[in-house]
């Protein structure tokens, strides 16, 4: 766990995304790009664009694991797939505020800290497996606080209609999160590869004035101590990573993997309000 703190601008986008596994065949390099074109540009009229990298940098499997497949892979050394991940992130390293330990990059543990030599060369913070990122203005009023973790629990449903498995991958994404933090207006975890957003809820209740029964809806702001879970945003943060390949099979469809959605996630604020927690798709 990291404890981290930016000054940002009132009006700024933040773009959380994970899961490139730098060394794949099956990363989408297109895909990367058109995410570091965005940050480079205008996006809902506003420009100031900031990143949080969640993780699993690289793909880091070696012979002995279940997962290898020498065909899946465009570089098999794990360092030179750092070297590689290091390189892509070049172009965006003055928006990058933090990155992540996934649990990919950790695997090599025994040969030292992946995740922790990126941020060193790049000169990013390094924020662990969670980070809790705490967004001021630039004189120093709280904004938001955001807890940003790689993650490691699956989010699947096996419902038979596509409205109730998407609302059951957000719940089960809620509660993976909420009891994290109870600070923290927006919650993020990578890992899954999934793409997902839950949005906060507001319910309907009644008073009286002693004249008459007016309704009113929950609400709450951004920087209370305590924000209630259904008043957060939920975010999960995609991947780069495509499920198959001509001519080849990655792990996860040896391992009967469903098709997820390409992308990741882009917070946008203005006048220092949060305004919507946006899926961005990758079209790759």
């Amino acid at each position: 766990m990291q404890l981290l703190s930016y000054a940002l601008p009132d009006s700024h986008n933040f773009f959380f995304f994970s899961d490139k596994h730098e060394g794949s065949i099956l990363s989408s390099q297109r895909g990367w790009d058109k995410m570091c074109h965005m940050m480079a540009s205008e996006y809902e009229g506003c420009g100031n664009n900031y990143g949080g990298d969640g993780g699993d940098s690289i793909e880091a499997i070696m012979v002995d694991d279940k997962r290898y497949s020498i065909e899946q892979l465009t570089e098999a050394r794990p360092l030179v797939q750092m070297q590689d991940a290091i390189r892509i992130r070049e172009p965006i390293r003055e928006q990058l505020l933090y990155m992540l330990d996934g649990n990919h990059d950790r695997h090599l543990w025994r040969f030292g800290d992946i995740a922790w030599e990126m941020c060193r060369s790049l000169g990013v913070d390094y924020g662990t497996t969670t980070a809790k990122v705490t967004i001021k203005s630039k004189d120093g009023t709280l904004m938001y606080k955001v807890f940003s973790t790689h993650g490691f629990k699956s989010i699947t449903s096996t419902a038979d209609d596509p409205k109730r498995r998407e609302v059951n991958k957000q719940l089960i994404l809620k509660r993976h999160l909420k009891f994290k933090a109870g600070d923290c207006a927006v919650m993020i975890k990578g890992h899954t590869h999934k793409l997902l957003v839950c949005k906060p809820e507001t319910e309907l209740y009644l008073t009286d004035d002693g004249k008459k029964i007016n309704q009113n809806y929950t609400k709450s702001g951004q920087t209370e101590d305590y924000i209630h879970p259904d008043a957060r945003w939920y975010g999960n943060s995609g991947s780069f990573l495509r499920l198959y390949g001509e001519g080849i099979s990655g792990y996860a469809e040896r391992f009967e993997y469903d098709p997820v959605e390409i992308g990741f996630l882009i917070l946008r604020v203005r006048d220092r309000k949060i305004i919507s927690l946006d899926k961005i798709y990758l079209d790759i």
